[in-house]
């Protein structure tokens, strides 16, 4: 498997991704960083589900999520624990890959409890009811990321992704 995503075409895919991902959280701020309400829907967080269709989507997702991170109002702690959020956020889909509803409540579990409980401590808001507002944040994202991962298989597009186009 690693050797598969060091190909030209694997990391300009996680590439892709990963600017993707960036962009869309810092064009989107209020919605991105909570804004030390305890209220987050990172809409990027719906490119989590690429990881269904794309391995490539694991490294993309963690790059992405870095860079938009360090542009964070919470600083160094997002950038780590946000950071390691999508990861393992990732990573489970990825591992969870041939069930969708169990790979779609990996980004929903991991952020809620690791993005909820860093922004409980530190804005001295109610853990439980943090942990809830941003995984119900994360589901909206992960729900339009099914709808993405639907409309990419429909297109073809995944195929063509995976191919080059030239197949």
């Amino acid at each position: 498997m690693l050797k598969h995503l060091l190909t030209t075409r694997s990391l300009t895919l996680s590439a892709m991704i990963a600017a993707l991902y960036a962009a869309i959280t810092i064009a989107t701020p209020v919605l991105s960083y909570g804004a030390g309400t305890g209220w987050e829907c990172r809409l990027s967080e719906a490119l989590t589900m690429l990881v269904l269709l794309f391995p490539e989507a694991v490294p993309g997702l963690t790059v992405g999520c870095l860079v938009a991170n360090l542009l964070s109002p919470v600083g160094p702690l997002d950038v780590i624990f946000g950071t390691l959020a999508t990861l393992i956020a990732a990573l489970g889909t990825w591992h969870f890959r041939r069930n969708i509803w169990i790979a779609a409540l990996c980004p929903v579990l991991s952020n809620a409890i690791i993005i909820g409980s860093m922004l409980s401590l530190l804005y001295h808001l109610p853990f439980f009811f943090t942990v809830l507002q941003v995984g119900a944040g994360e589901a909206v994202a992960v729900v339009v990321g099914c709808f993405l991962v639907s409309a990419f298989k429909k297109s073809g597009l995944s195929h063509a992704f995976k191919t080059g186009g030239t197949e």
